[in-house]
């Protein structure tokens, strides 16, 4: 009996305090935004991470009717700005705009300077889209199928080549994919950005590379490319005429870029659900629904419990693919 009124002398009291701060945590989600939120990218402007930022921030502004500013932290390879990120108070006042793959990729090849832990040091807020990557050759290759560009890969192994961006990018990790799914050798020449890399392929010096779908798109009506699969389930609407690796004889062979909305990790709940639910709202308008095909990016909304839960996939994915290619970069 006694220790049950001493149960009972504490547990009110704790209940009590419970209640309280279940209180405050309602009252912060209903009082945010309380100022200027920032989207980070960890980019230059002008790329297409950056382009997602600016559209998803002008319409997020006017949902939570404050000023929602994206602030590019260029450098060390996007990873920069997550740090800033994973370090920021967690409050919903500071987000990244987030290519995942990209990251997933960082921290996995590059583990003791990367600066975060992607599935530790963030909460997924919502998946926002993907960028898919499209295998596309030089028009002076005679290879008109995938099929083709295997058989002329295994009749002269080394003696095509491929291009990236750069070593541990995703084009780079990309080819190394099909290199071992399509039973071939090729060889690798890294850029310092795809740019470059597309410049050499249209001007015969590269064989094939795995571009980004507007990267490629926009160098496809010059008649010095053409397009052989896309590295998606299924046909996207950029590409409508251009097969899927899968239709091309190779179902498992899926690689692009995830894009996310990130917050720090200790984010409140009903914060992390409030903008899940406006950024819902925004990838159903027609004008964000435009320009995201225009960015070739294809449209893909999700749960708070998606997102995070992409955050570990995207790195068990990648992870496997770099130790089957024995991927390793200086």
């Amino acid at each position: 009996m006694t220790t049950l009124m001493t149960m009972k002398k504490y547990i009110k009291p704790c209940i009590a305090a419970c209640a309280v701060a279940l209180a405050g945590v309602s009252a912060s989600a209903q009082d945010y935004p309380a100022r200027q939120v920032t989207m980070v990218v960890g980019y230059s402007a002008g790329g297409a991470v950056d382009a997602v930022a600016r559209l998803l921030s002008q319409k997020l502004g006017e949902a939570l009717g404050k000023p929602v500013v994206v602030d590019n932290k260029a450098g060390a390879s996007g990873n920069i700005g997550a740090q800033f990120v994973a370090k920021a108070q967690p409050d919903g006042h500071t987000l990244l705009m987030a290519p995942v793959t990209t990251y997933a990729m960082n921290s996995l090849l590059y583990p003791a300077t990367a600066g975060y832990q992607l599935d530790k040091d963030f909460a997924g807020v919502s998946v926002v889209g993907y960028l898919p990557l499209v295998l596309v050759v030089n028009d002076a290759l005679p290879a008109r199928s995938v099929a083709d560009l295997v058989k002329a890969a295994k009749a002269k192994p080394g003696g095509l080549d491929y291009g990236s961006a750069g070593n541990g990018s995703i084009e780079h990790v990309a080819g190394e994919m099909f290199k071992q799914q399509a039973g071939v050798s090729m060889v690798h020449i890294p850029y310092r950005g795809a740019a470059l890399a597309i410049t050499d392929l249209m001007a015969g010096q590269l064989s094939l590379m795995f571009a980004t779908v507007p990267t490629a798109v926009a160098n496809l009506k010059s008649g010095k490319l053409r397009a052989l699969a896309v590295a998606t389930p299924e046909r996207i609407g950029a590409l409508r005429d251009v097969p899927t690796a899968r239709e091309a004889g190779y179902p498992g062979f899926e690689a692009g870029s995830t894009y996310a909305i990130l917050a720090p990790a200790a984010t409140p709940r009903p914060v992390v659900q409030r903008l899940n639910q406006e950024i819902a709202k925004i990838l159903q308008m027609p004008d964000v629904q435009a320009r995201f095909q225009v960015l070739g990016i294809e449209r893909a909304g999700s749960t708070p419990e998606e997102a995070t839960q992409r955050l570990g996939q995207e790195l068990t994915k990648w992870g496997k693919a770099i130790k089957d290619s024995s991927i390793k970069v200086d």
